[in-house]
């Protein structure tokens, strides 16, 4: 199994990776997961894509974003395997590598993400530490988590 993986600033995507982008993320949180929110938020504008492709299809996607998008820190968020490819088990390349970038593009930042709760233990598995109490966000639980800027890539 070859994932050919890309990194695009907004700028850079062509309209049929945008399409990719939108149609897997729309088809995963909105359709599969019944969760009604402004899938198009500006943040896409301002941030970095993180894109694994299979056969030329979309199955994993990242959005990466700057400090003072989401969050104070850089943040990584959007983060979808196509229900497809789960069995493939490419959340930890797909972390791993955005997790990666986030730090060449900001070596002096944390990075803080919006976590679905039950997800919790797999973010952790990849240098996550929870810092909030669990809320609502789009009528799911979530936890805010960080991967501190000092923390070593395994």
């Amino acid at each position: 199994m070859d994932i050919i993986w890309k990194i695009k600033e907004f700028e850079e995507l062509s309209n049929f990776e945008l399409y990719q982008i939108l149609q897997l993320r729309i088809n995963v949180f909105m359709l599969e997961q019944e969760c009604l929110y402004p899938e198009c938020d500006n943040k896409d504008l301002k941030g970095k894509h993180l894109m694994g492709y299979l056969n030329n299809q979309l199955v994993a996607y990242a959005r990466l974003l700057p400090p003072g998008v989401s969050y104070s820190d850089a943040s990584i968020g959007r983060v979808v395997v196509h229900p497809q490819c789960r069995h493939l088990k490419l959340g930890n390349a797909l972390m791993s590598k955005a997790i990666a970038q986030v730090r060449e593009d900001f070596p002096n930042e944390d990075i803080r993400i919006s976590a679905q709760a039950h997800l919790q233990g797999f973010y952790e598995r990849v240098g996550f530490e929870r810092v909030s109490e669990e809320y609502l966000e789009d009528n799911i639980p979530h936890v805010e988590m960080l991967f501190e800027k000092e923390k070593g890539l395994d």
